[in-house]
């Protein structure tokens, strides 16, 4: 046997694998293979605080739910003195009948021209006044000039409602935080585990805490609505895939339904 074999420590010595086996690594070597492996891409759902959408509810990984409503603007501008003052006062006794915390989302969006543009060529084909259609010629060549050279935007409102398990946890996790966007540095999503009585009494919380808030807007002037599991999944979607939300409109206002009462006209047959 050489020397200088039995000169070295028995912890160096380089282990011999079995015939027809690859070599066995040392520990150092070990070590050195895993400082090269490179990282594994983060999935999508390790970019995200939502451990879940159900019930029309988003459960946090955190243990909280949330709730989003979607709501129609008003024309505020357009009011007299006497109306502005109105929803004021109106807005601000919403806000003071609160007992949680609210945040409130406006989403500005790029609008599709396209299907508005399809539409009108559509009608100029089955017009026969030549008149009518070099004007809709010209308008057609108007809107599809300006939608290339601006940006023609929408805005959305939400507001979204929180609730905790405990007060404890709500004080802990009051931050200024936006659930639609948020980063974490864990690889593996996590699985967030919640005991019956807990998500019963957060749904039928959640649900006062909605017909509050909608009865509040309703007094306000604004129409609302709440999203339900399949809207907020979308919702979520749309989110982080801006391109796919101009071709998709969230909520169709104009066939919102809403159970407060409103004032009607009387029927001219009666």
């Amino acid at each position: 046997m050489d020397p200088r074999q039995q000169q070295m420590p028995p912890q160096q010595m380089p282990q011999q694998a079995p015939q027809g086996q690859a070599p066995i690594a040392s520990q150092g070597q070990q070590a050195a293979i895993a400082n090269v492996t490179p990282d594994v891409p983060l999935a999508t759902q390790t970019t995200l605080l939502i451990s879940e959408i159900r019930d029309n509810m988003v459960i946090m990984k955190d243990g909280s739910f949330r709730a989003v409503i979607a709501c129609q603007s008003i024309n505020f501008d357009l009011m007299s003195e006497q109306e502005r003052e109105a929803v004021e006062y109106s807005y601000q006794n919403f806000l003071n009948s609160l007992t949680f915390t609210t945040q409130i989302l406006i989403r500005s969006q790029r609008v599709d021209i396209g299907p508005y543009i399809d539409k009108l060529s559509q009608i100029r084909r089955n017009n026969d006044n030549m008149l009518l259609g070099v004007l809709m010629d010209d308008y057609i060549d108007f809107i599809d000039i300006l939608s290339q050279e601006a940006n023609i935007m929408d805005k959305s409102f939400f507001i979204i409602i929180p609730y905790y398990s405990s007060a404890d946890a709500e004080k802990i996790l009051q931050q200024t935080k936006n659930i639609f966007k948020s980063f974490s540095k864990e690889k593996e999503p996590q699985v967030t585990r919640i005991d019956r009585a807990t998500y019963d009494k957060a749904t039928t919380e959640l649900n006062n805490r909605i017909d509050s808030v909608v009865s509040g807007l309703h007094q306000v002037g604004v129409n609302s609505i709440r999203l339900n599991t399949k809207q907020l999944g979308e919702l979520f979607y749309n989110f982080n895939n801006p391109d796919t939300a101009v071709r998709e409109p969230l909520v169709d206002f104009s066939r919102l339904a809403t159970t407060y009462v409103k004032k009607g006209t009387p029927n001219a047959g009666q």
